[in-house]
C-alpha cells in the first residue's frame, strides 16, 4: 500500500469504537413549526392588508372623489355614495392582496371553493340585505334624490344626510337622526315637497257664509305682505268646501327657494297674522255646529 493508504488506515485505528463522524439531527417540533408557519403568514396578510388600504384610502380614493365631485358638482348625492363604495371596494381589494401575500392565492385559483364562499356569502346576507344594496344604487343613480334634499315617504319626512350601502340617514324636523331601509324609499312613494325653486302653499280656515267675503280679502292681503311669499304668481283665495254650518276658505301663496324652515315659517306666519286680523273685524273662525229641531214628544204611560 501507498503512504497515503496507509495514513488513512493509521487514522481510522485512533478513533474510539462506535463514534460517529457525523452529528445526529435532533427530532424537530411539527407543531412548533405548524404555529410559526401560521403567525408569519398571518403577519404578512396583516401587514399588507394594511399597507394596501392606507395607500388607497389616503391617496387612491381621494382623487376618485375629487374627480366625481368635478363631474357631478350638483349631485352630492353620487360624491358621498362614490367616497362609500370605493371605501368598501378597497377593503375587499386589501383582503385579497393580503391573503396571496399570506402564501394562499392558490386558494383563490381553486373555481369551486370559490364558487362555494359566494353561495355561503349570499346565503346568509339574504334577499333583504342584497335588494337593499340594489335599491341604494338606485337612489344614487336617481338625479332628483340628493343629499340635503327633504323629501316625504309613507312612515315619515326629513331632510337626507347620508346614503348607505343598507339604509339611508334622514333628519326629522325634531332633529331626529332616522335610519331608513333603501328598500322602502324605492318601493313606496317619495315626495320632494321642496324639490324646485318654488313651491306652491295652500291654507284653509272655515267660517259663517257671511264672513266668505272678508275672510278673502283679509286672507290675500296677510299672505301678500308675509315674508318669503313671492309677488308673482300672486296669492289667490278659493271656496275649498261648503258645508252645513259654513264655508272653508283657502288662499293659495307661493315661496321661492323653498326649504322646510322656509316653508314652516311662512305658514306660521301667515296662520298667526290671520287670526288676528279675522278676530278684530269680527269674523269667528270653525263655528259651532247648529241645528234647529222640531216635532213633538209621545210618553206611552201603559196600563198599570
Amino acid at each position: 500500500m501507498g503512504p497515503t493508504v496507509e495514513a488513512a488506515a493509521r487514522l481510522l485505528r485512533t478513533l474510539p469504537t462506535g463514534q460517529a463522524t457525523d452529528p445526529v439531527p435532533e427530532p424537530v417540533d411539527d407543531a412548533a413549526v405548524a404555529l410559526a408557519e401560521a403567525l408569519a403568514s398571518a403577519g404578512w396578510f396583516v401587514v399588507v392588508a394594511a399597507i394596501v388600504y392606507a395607500v388607497g384610502r389616503f391617496l387612491v380614493v381621494p382623487v376618485a372623489v375629487r374627480a366625481v365631485r368635478a363631474r357631478n358638482r350638483n349631485n352630492p348625492t353620487v360624491v358621498d355614495a362614490a367616497e362609500t363604495y370605493l371605501d368598501g371596494l378597497l377593503l375587499v381589494v386589501a383582503a385579497l392582496v393580503g391573503v396571496v401575500a399570506a402564501g394562499y392565492g392558490g386558494v383563490l385559483s381553486d373555481s369551486a371553493v370559490v364558487v362555494a364562499a359566494a353561495t355561503l356569502v349570499l346565503g346568509i346576507a339574504g334577499q333583504e340585505l342584497i335588494g337593499s344594496l340594489v335599491s341604494g344604487l338606485f337612489l344614487v343613480s336617481d338625479p332628483e334624490f340628493n343629499v340635503g334634499d327633504w323629501v316625504e315617504w309613507p312612515d315619515g319626512e326629513g331632510r337626507i344626510e347620508r346614503v348607505g350601502f343598507r339604509v339611508t340617514r334622514v333628519r326629522t324636523a325634531a332633529n331626529e337622526v332616522v335610519t331608513v331601509p333603501n328598500t322602502a324609499l324605492t318601493t313606496d312613494a317619495l315626495t320632494r315637497p321642496y324639490g324646485h325653486d318654488r313651491v306652491r302653499v295652500t291654507e284653509e280656515v272655515t267660517v259663517a257664509f257671511g264672513d266668505v267675503d272678508a275672510t278673502r280679502r283679509a286672507l290675500a292681503e296677510v299672505a301678500e305682505r308675509a315674508a318669503g311669499v313671492l309677488d308673482s304668481p300672486a296669492p289667490r283665495t278659493t271656496v275649498s268646501a261648503v258645508g252645513d254650518d259654513g264655508a272653508t276658505v283657502a288662499v293659495d301663496f307661493w315661496i321661492g327657494e323653498p326649504t322646510f324652515t322656509s316653508v314652516a315659517d311662512a305658514r306660521s306666519t301667515v296662520r298667526v297674522r290671520a287670526i288676528r286680523r279675522l278676530e278684530a273685524g269680527g269674523v269667528r273662525l270653525g263655528p259651532p255646529a247648529g241645528r234647529e229641531l222640531e216635532g213633538r214628544l209621545t210618553v206611552d204611560r201603559g196600563d198599570g
